[in-house]
């Protein structure tokens, strides 16, 4: 039997899955690492953090498996998106890399969007927000200026992880989309946006496709994990391509709903004309010559990961969330808003932060668990309406991540997004994307296509309850009419934030 390596990247810890030729996953790893948040609308890691703990998970994958490592033919990554990665001439990383989920370049995202105006959509297809990559590149030049002159590349954060086990510098284009600086259709760079910018297009790293063989891995890598140095390293795909990938997303009519840190709403898409107006997302996909469109909740999973770590932090998830289903739909007349670093779609907001509304003193733990549940969810329904809004069918969706886990809150995306909901029998996310561009590299099969239908199998399904319906509809009016009643109150108390 032969296996390849899928390695995900994520905000807070990197796992790696070994993989056989039937799609069934044979062993695991995780390893965590931390953010660096020096104050409110800071997100930062250290690279090197991201390297230690990818070996060390690598390794112990390799000990704890009875398999040759002859046998292991290819590796590719996911990885989270955005995150800025600055090299100097020798390689080496100049500053923490700057995440996704950074809020600091409100200033930066203004003045792009004044130099370049409709340009930027026209060619990136995105909007600038403080999340993308090219704002950070600017707030470092004007902020840390020694920094940007040392500067000779950039890396995103899954790259930057790949150049370190194999030497070799590239980025594939769905990560490249989520910079600001790649022509989405054309595949290349944009000279004009860089000169506009006064980017230094030299900075932009050599492009490939996410199934492209890049490398094999360096000599001291192969010692310190025990792999073998003729594995095939490959480009891997943005987490969001990657978990697309994985959860099957490689035609029209399906629909990917997917919880980590973020939250993710994903269509598949072949028009590379489509003009969405910046009001979703337009991304080069993993699979070669596609595209997708998203939505994203900055704070869907991290919602629920804070209120664990703050007042529960001895529990489980899955004691935190057992009881949701003995609370009523509402949670008691209690909803959250998920914007605790602020909004993504459609809200292109970083200043405005979360709420609880309707809280009194006969709530209990359970019953803002769900409120949180419910408002992430709602939340993620702002992206499928602005869908379709736009004359895009969501009539059925897989969902993928931490709210995959737990069969209410399945139902409660069902009955919220008023479409059938999916159940994967073997949900591994952006790593299950990762290994299938390997097996795709490796050649074990012809297209993606056929891969997912050998690796993915749907286990379970949800269909939308037509009472539950009705009163999420009553509830998601009252939620969309929170955000414009409480953005004037967070930009008053913005210089009170630490």
């Amino acid at each position: 039997m032969k296996y390849v390596v899928g390695v995900d990247l994520g905000t807070s810890a990197v796992k790696v899955l070994l993989v056989n030729q039937a799609g069934e996953v044979y062993a695991e790893s995780a390893k965590e690492y931390p953010l660096i948040q020096e104050k409110s609308g800071y997100s930062e890691q250290n690279p090197e953090d991201w390297v230690k703990q990818t070996i060390l998970a690598l390794k112990e994958l390799v000990d704890h498996v009875n398999v040759s490592t002859e046998d292991i033919e290819g590796i590719s990554f996911s990885g989270q998106m955005h995150g800025l990665v600055l090299l100097d001439e020798h390689h080496e990383v100049i500053r923490n890399a700057i995440l996704w989920n950074d809020t600091r370049t409100t200033k930066q995202c203004d003045e792009i969007k004044e130099k370049l105006g409709e340009k930027l959509l026209k060619v990136t297809k995105n909007p600038a927000l403080e999340g993308f990559t090219v704002p950070k590149i600017l707030w470092v030049q004007e902020n840390q200026p020694e920094f940007y002159e040392k500067a000779t590349v950039f890396l995103l954060p899954k790259d930057y992880l790949r150049y370190r086990l194999t030497g070799q510098i590239h980025m594939d284009y769905s990560d490249a989309a989520g910079t600001l600086l790649l022509d989405v259709v054309n595949k290349e760079w944009s000279k004009e946006i860089c000169e506009i910018l006064n980017v230094d297009i030299d900075l932009c790293p050599p492009l490939v496709e996410s199934h492209a063989f890049v490398g094999n891995l360096l000599p001291e890598i192969v010692e310190q994990t025990g792999l073998n140095q003729k594995t095939k390293i490959f480009a891997g795909g943005a987490d969001n391509a990657c978990g697309a990938i994985g959860a099957g997303i490689l035609t029209q009519g399906v629909g990917l709903c997917s919880i980590g840190t973020s939250g993710v709403i994903l269509s598949y898409e072949e028009d590379r004309n489509r003009d969405v107006e910046g009001k979703v997302h337009f991304f080069n996909h993993g699979k070669e010559d596609a595209y997708y469109v998203m939505g994203v909740t900055l704070s869907a999973g991290h919602s629920l990961s804070w209120f664990k770590d703050t007042f529960a932090s001895s529990e489980s998830f899955e004691d935190v969330v057992e009881n949701v289903i003995n609370v009523p739909i509402g949670a008691n007349g209690l909803l959250f808003t998920p914007y605790l670093v602020g909004e993504r779609t459609p809200h292109a907001d970083a200043v405005i932060r979360g709420s609880f509304i309707g809280m009194d003193s006969s709530h209990k733990r359970d019953d803002f668990v769900r409120s949180i549940m419910e408002g992430i969810t709602f939340s993620l329904n702002e992206s499928i309406t602005l869908f379709r809004n736009a004359g895009k069918k969501v009539d059925k969706m897989i969902s993928i991540g931490g709210g995959a886990k737990n069969d209410s809150w399945l139902q409660m995306q069902a009955d919220i997004f008023n479409t059938e909901i999916f159940k994967l029998e073997n949900e591994q996310g952006p790593g299950m994307g990762a290994a299938m561009l390997a097996a795709l590299g490796c050649e074990w099969f012809t297209s993606l296509e056929d891969c997912s239908n050998q690796f993915i199998q749907i286990s379970k399904s949800f269909q939308p309850i037509d009472d539950h319906v009705n009163k999420y509809e009553q509830l998601y009016e009252v939620f969309t009419a929170i955000y414009p009643q409480t953005k004037e109150l967070n930009e008053k108390l913005k210089p009170f934030r630490a």
